[in-house]
């Protein structure tokens, strides 16, 4: 059944961040389409109708970084008006934490490149990201 409403809706989306061990770095994408072109990033982007959150998320880092069955922890939802400039997004973010040395990271789908970043040394990032890392480290703090 095909629905209509008076009113604009907004999208749902799903971020990922990854720590390694110690959330001393964490994994960034460098996108490889607009908005934000060649801009560094979590990874993430827009839910599937039949999709959980989770499988959403899942479904997304592996996508982007070709990492597979990393047991992710919801963190929080961002919203503010204007965080993207494609139209109104909430994004929900979960975290994980993995040892960098042991996993195999590969860019892939809308990702031009996969990196560890020192969580001291980041670069600018796309979207309201930093934001969301900051708010990450702070919550994440005693896990």
């Amino acid at each position: 059944m095909a629905y209509t409403y008076d009113y604009p809706r907004a999208l749902v989306c799903v971020d990922c961040i990854v720590f390694s061990e110690n959330k001393k770095e964490i994994l960034l994408i460098q996108r490889a389409q607009e908005p934000f072109k060649q801009m560094w990033a979590l990874p993430g982007g827009f839910i599937e109708m039949e999709e959980t959150l989770e499988e959403s998320a899942m479904r997304e880092l592996e996508e982007e970084t070709g990492l597979r069955r990393i047991p992710l922890k919801q963190l929080a939802a961002f919203g503010n008006p204007g965080r993207d400039p494609r139209g109104r997004t909430i994004s929900v973010v979960f975290w994980a934490e993995v040892k960098a040395s042991q996993v195999n990271i590969k860019a892939g789908s809308d990702a031009a490149e996969a990196q560890w970043f020192s969580v001291s040394h980041l670069p600018v990032l796309a979207f309201d990201h930093q934001q969301i890392i900051e708010t990450a480290l702070r919550k994440t703090n005693d896990e």
